[in-house]
């Protein structure tokens, strides 16, 4: 089955524009990659002082995922990671949660 890679990201109050369009103008290589399926930039709730934001990645594989941080387009992805156009966007690091699909129904 699949594997959902998933990061999670506070944001800083006021700055969720910011951090959206960051996301929004990047230049995505995912769809060069062996096992991708889908996307999607999650808005959650506000937290204690913070916007919830994640990032959800759909594989074919664990073996997909893996690939793909060892990868040049994952390099180039994040070579500009904690430069100065997130600077005070996020509070902290992501979060990384990997998952293994146990049931699926469409």
């Amino acid at each position: 089955m699949s594997f959902i890679a998933m990061n999670r990201f506070r944001v800083a109050p006021g700055r969720e524009d910011d951090f959206e369009n960051i996301w929004k103008s990047r230049e995505s290589k995912l769809k060069e990659l062996k096992g991708f399926r889908e996307f999607r930039l999650l808005k959650g709730p506000e937290g204690d002082g913070y916007r919830l934001y994640s990032s959800h990645v759909i594989w074919d594989s664990r073996e997909d995922f893996e690939a793909w941080t060892k990868s040049q387009q994952f390099r180039d992805a994040h070579k500009n990671a904690g430069s100065g156009r997130t600077e005070g966007v996020m509070m902290g690091p992501p979060q990384f949660e990997g998952f293994e699909t146990v049931v699926h129904e469409s």
